[in-house]
C-alpha cells in the first residue's frame, strides 16, 4: 500500500473564485493528487482546500499552490473575520494511510524549507513539525495576526523557521506543519452578539477564560471540553454569530459531543443553537458516531444502516442548516471511494439478475453466495429492529439494537464480498492472459495465476466465515425476536446455510488449481468445519421457528 497524506491549506480569499479556482488548477496539475474539496467562504474571506494523494506529489502540489497565492492575493487589502497572517495562512500534512506522524512532518519540513528559500517567503513550523515546543501551537505563531507581524518578526525570538526575516507586506507569512485530523465546525446561534458567543465560546474550549480568584489574581478557569478551540464570531452572510471551533482530536471530543456542550453552555445563557456547519471534510465515522449517539438518545435502535445514520446526524445537529449536506462531499471516505469496487452491488436488483444472467462467467456462484448471505442475515437485522422498536418492549430495545448493529457489521462485510468475488474471478483471467513467449514471462504468469487463484479461494472463504458467524444474530433473533417475524428469522438461516455451502463449492473448485498443497489441505479442513456447524446450526434454527410456527 502506497502512503498517503491530506493537505488542508487555507488561502486567505474567499470571495474572488477566479483566484480560488487559478490556485486549485495548480494542485491539480501534479500527478498522484486528488482534489477533494475547496470550501471558500464569504464572512471569513478564505477558502479551506482538501487534496490528498502521494507525500511526494502532495508537498509538491502544496508547493504550487503556495507560489499561486501568493501572485494572486495582496494582503495588504484582505478584511476577514477568521485570524490570518498570510495569503496562504496555514498548510498543514495530515497522515492519512501507511505513514507516520514522524514521516508526515519531515515531508511538512521538506516543504517548508522550500517554500522559504525559493519563494523567499517567512515560514513557521507549527505542531508535530515544529521541533521548538515553545512556538507549535499555531494559535500563538498567529497572534498579533498580520498587522501584528511587521514588528513580531524582528524579534528574535520570532524569527522564521526558514525564509527571511522580513515581512511580506503582499504575501505576509505562512506556517506550514504536520497535525492530527482536524475537524473545523461552526455552531449557529440564534444571537447576532459577539460577545455572548464568545462567553460561550469560554464556557466550553479547553484554554477556558482569565479569572480572578479570592485573592484577585488572575488565573485560568478551563473549559469543559479537552483537545477544543473556539471563538466566537458574527458572520454578516448568515446574519448570526456562530461558535467556530477546530477539533484537535476528534477521538477526545467528538463532533456530536462538542454540539451538545454548546447547546447547554448556550441555554444557561438564554442562547438557542439553531444548527452548524462543517468546514472542510469529515471522517465517516465522525457522523457513523453521531447518528449512534442521538438514536440512543432517543431510545432507538442503532443497527441502522450507514446511510440512515448519516441522515440522523444531519438532521440532530442542523448540518443542513445553512445550505444542503451532500455525504458524497463532505465525507472524507466517500470522496476517495472507487466505483468500480462496487459494480455489482450498486446495480438495480433487475441489472444483477440480468448481468448474472448473461453470457459473462461472473458474477458467478460466488458473488451470489455472499449476495445471499447479505440477504439472510439482512432480515434477522430487520427482526432485531422490529423487536427493539416493539410496543411494550420498551425496556428492551438496548438488547435489540445490539443485535441489529452486529447484523448490520455482518451485512456490510458481505455485501462487500459480492464484487470482491467477481474481482478474484477477473484477477485469474487477467493472469492467464499474461504472455508466454519466454522462459521469463512464462514464470512472471505463472506466479501471477498463482498469487490469484489463492485470493481466488480466500474471498469465498471469507464469505464462507461471515455468513456463519451471523447465524448466530439469526439463532437470537428466532429465539428472542418479535414472534411475528420468526419466519423472517427462518429464510435468513436457509439463506446463511446457502451462502456457507455455496461459498465452500467456489473454495473447493478454486483450490483444486492451486499448487500449495499445505494451504489447500488446511483451509478444505477448515471448510468443512464451517458447513459441518452451519447445518447443525440451520436445523437448530429451523426447529425453534418451525415450532412457534405451529402448524
Amino acid at each position: 500500500m502506497q502512503p498517503i497524506i491530506e493537505c488542508v491549506p487555507n488561502f486567505s480569499e474567499g470571495n474572488d473564485l477566479n483566484i480560488i479556482k487559478q490556485i486549485t488548477d495548480q494542485i491539480e496539475t501534479v500527478e498522484g493528487v486528488r482534489l477533494l474539496n475547496v470550501d471558500p467562504g464569504k464572512a471569513t474571506n478564505r477558502t479551506v482546500v482538501t487534496f490528498v494523494g502521494h507525500p511526494e506529489a502532495v508537498i509538491e502540489a502544496a508547493f504550487l499552490a503556495i507560489k499561486k497565492a501568493g501572485e494572486l492575493i495582496d494582503m495588504s487589502k484582505h478584511k476577514g473575520e477568521h485570524p490570518r497572517m498570510g495569503a496562504t495562512d496555514v498548510c498543514p500534512l495530515i497522515p492519512i494511510a501507511n505513514i507516520s506522524m514522524e514521516e508526515t512532518a519531515k515531508y511538512a519540513q521538506q516543504l517548508a524549507k522550500r517554500v522559504g528559500e525559493e519563494l523567499a517567503l517567512p515560514v513557521y513550523l507549527y505542531e508535530a513539525a515544529q521541533p521548538n515546543k515553545e512556538r507549535n501551537n499555531l494559535s500563538v505563531i498567529r497572534a498579533g495576526e498580520y498587522e501584528g507581524f511587521f514588528k513580531k518578526i524582528k524579534l528574535p525570538e520570532w524569527k522564521p523557521d526558514f525564509g527571511p526575516a522580513v515581512f511580506d507586506a503582499k504575501r505576509g507569512g505562512t506556517v506550514i506543519g504536520a497535525r492530527d485530523f482536524l475537524v473545523a465546525y461552526n455552531i449557529n446561534l440564534n444571537t447576532t452578539s459577539t460577545r455572548r458567543a464568545n462567553a460561550i465560546a469560554f464556557d466550553v474550549r479547553e484554554a477556558g477564560r482569565k479569572i480572578k480568584n479570592e485573592q484577585g489574581e488572575d488565573i485560568v478557569q478551563p473549559g469543559t471540553l479537552k483537545s477544543v478551540k473556539a471563538i466566537g464570531w458574527f458572520i454578516e452572510e448568515y446574519g448570526v454569530a456562530q461558535i467556530s471551533m477546530n477539533l484537535t482530536n476528534i477521538n477526545v471530543t467528538p463532533v456530536h459531543i462538542a454540539f451538545d456542550e454548546v447547546c447547554k453552555k448556550a441555554d444557561a445563557r438564554g442562547i438557542r443553537v439553531t444548527g452548524s456547519e462543517l468546514v472542510g471534510l469529515v471522517p465517516l465515522n465522525s457522523l457513523l458516531e453521531a447518528g449512534r449517539y442521538f438514536l440512543k438518545k432517543q431510545k432507538r435502535s442503532t443497527g441502522v444502516t450507514e446511510k440512515e445514520l448519516i441522515k440522523i446526524a444531519v438532521k440532530s445537529m442542523g448540518l443542513d442548516e445553512l445550505g444542503p449536506f451532500k455525504p458524497e462531499e463532505r465525507i472524507i471516505e466517500y470522496m476517495l471511494y472507487n466505483k468500480a469496487d462496487s459494480k455489482l452491488v450498486s446495480m438495480t436488483l433487475t441489472d444483477f439478475a440480468d448481468e448474472t444472467a448473461s453470457e459473462s462467467p461472473a458474477p458467478g456462484g460466488g458473488s451470489i453466495s455472499a449476495y445471499v448471505g447479505a440477504l439472510g442475515i439482512s432480515l434477522a437485522t430487520m427482526v432485531a429492529n422490529l423487536s427493539s422498536h416493539k410496543k411494550g418492549w420498551d425496556d428492551r430495545w438496548e438488547e435489540f439494537s445490539t443485535w441489529a448493529e452486529v447484523g448490520e457489521k455482518y451485512k456490510n462485510e458481505l455485501v462487500k464480498l459480492v464484487d470482491a468475488d467477481t474481482k478474484a474471478f477477473n484477477l485469474i483471467m487477467t493472469a492467464f492472459s499474461l504472455p508466454k513467449s519466454t522462459e521469463e514471462e512464462k514464470i512472471t504468469r505463472k506466479t501471477a495465476i498463482q498469487e490469484a487463484t489463492k485470493f481466488a479461494i480466500e474471498i469465498p472463504f471469507k464469505v464462507m466465515q461471515a455468513a456463519f458467524s451471523s447465524m448466530d444474530v439469526i439463532k437470537a433473533m428466532a429465539e428472542i425476536g418479535n414472534p411475528n417475524s420468526v419466519s423472517d428469522a427462518g429464510v435468513g438461516a436457509l439463506c446463511a446455510r446457502s451462502a456457507v455451502m455455496g461459498a465452500f463449492m467456489n473454495v473447493r473448485i478454486n483450490a483444486a488449481g492451486y499448487e500449495d498443497k499445505n494451504f489447500v489441505d488446511e483451509i478444505i479442513a477448515k471448510g468443512r468445519e464451517i458447513e459441518n456447524k452451519t447445518l447443525a446450526l440451520e436445523a437448530q434454527i429451523l426447529k425453534v421457528v418451525n415450532d412457534k410456527i405451529g402448524v
